[in-house]
């Protein structure tokens, strides 16, 4: 007679992930609070002073690696999880179609209320991408969270009253949206790295209909951080490296010499110089009055600044990881012709 081997129930199985995953989330918020003065501690550490640009780069390099770490390891986390419940066919079949637009529509005002910068919107976007969402409203969201959210238009509408806040929120919502559908109708898909296409393959997913405990729901999600995390950081250790390095070294003076110009390539040259340069919506916006105090034209000024929040040299190396060249080129084409078309806009209606 042989004796079956006892099954050790879930809710024992369960508890040691609860307990470490209220004291791991603990652990999150505290060291998130205080990632800035954690990086002012360091600067101040190594001799150096952020009104220098050296020290100002140190500063951004030290606060924004943890913060996109972080950033990438909850989301991814949460998105594993997530993914236990919906399959990626089936997350598809609910968003695609004729679903599409409102799905991009959607992701863009989600994007509204996510004030990210470029390169930590692409921990949530990769997230959407592992869960099943369609890559035309993930591209949505990833134009929309750093260029319209409500920290620039508080902002804007501060410096430049409600009328310019209010149309750089349409026209922003419109590149977002019109890019996402643009990108959705290319089916592009096969322009993401081998490994983000299997998990929209499902293969690494566990079926939507299968019945499986919280303990493995949890695991999934540690697997999914491994997974993703272990493959994309050192790509976010060189963006933000490349980011840090020229944030504080904007030429103001030089830039301002040729937005002010009535020529048609301003524009077009406000955008191309925008794109190595790397801060978020709250960094960029003291540029921009001091262009525009300068005499340099409304409408190039902000087509400079879309082109930094959305379309960044850093953001561009971390999303390497996950998309081909060819999907890369294909995103910033879309968004910089977008980005010309609201400059022009600008300039012409104000």
């Amino acid at each position: 007679m042989t004796v079956a081997p006892l099954e050790i129930p879930d809710r024992q199985k369960l508890w040691p992930w609860l307990l470490g995953i209220a004291l791991a989330s603990i652990a999150w918020v505290a060291v998130y609070s205080q990632l800035s003065a954690g990086a002012e501690w360091l600067v101040a550490g190594f001799g150096l002073s952020r009104q220098t640009p050296f020290g100002e780069a140190v500063h951004f390099f030290f606060y924004d690696t943890p913060k996109v770490l972080l950033l990438l390891t909850g989301i991814v986390f949460v998105m594993g999880i997530i993914q236990t419940f919906f399959s990626p066919a089936h997350t598809r079949t609910l968003l695609s179609g004729k679903r599409q637009g409102v799905g991009n529509v959607l992701a863009a005002a989600l994007g509204i209320v996510t004030p990210f910068c470029s390169c930590s919107a692409v921990p949530l976007f990769i997230g959407f991408l592992s869960a099943g969402v369609p890559l035309g409203v993930t591209f949505s969201f990833l134009i929309s969270a750093p260029m319209v959210n409500e920290v620039a238009l508080v902002l804007l509408f501060g410096m430049f009253g409600w009328q310019v806040a209010v149309l750089y929120l349409g026209m922003g919502l419109l590149i977002a949206i019109f890019a996402g559908l643009v990108i959705g109708k290319l089916n592009m898909e096969r322009f993401l790295e081998d490994w983000v296409q299997k998990i929209l393959a499902g293969q690494t997913a566990h079926p939507a209909d299968e019945k499986i405990s919280w303990s493995e729901r949890f695991q999934a999600g540690g697997r999914h951080v491994r997974e993703i995390v272990g493959k994309v950081w050192p790509y976010i250790l060189l963006g933000i490296a490349l980011g840090a390095g020229i944030h504080g070294y904007v030429p103001e003076d030089f830039m301002a010499s040729f937005m002010g110009r009535d020529v048609w390539w301003a524009v077009p040259a406000a955008v191309v110089l925008g794109v190595p340069m790397y801060t978020n919506a709250a960094g960029i916006i003291p540029i921009v009055e001091a262009l525009i105090g300068k005499g340099a034209a409304l409408g190039t000024v902000l087509a400079f600044m879309m082109s930094v929040i959305a379309l960044s040299a850093p953001e561009m190396i971390i999303l390497r990881k996950a998309l081909k060249p060819t999907l890369i080129a294909t995103f910033a084409g879309v968004v910089a012709v977008g980005i010309m078309l609201v400059g022009y806009v600008f300039n012409l209606v104000l």
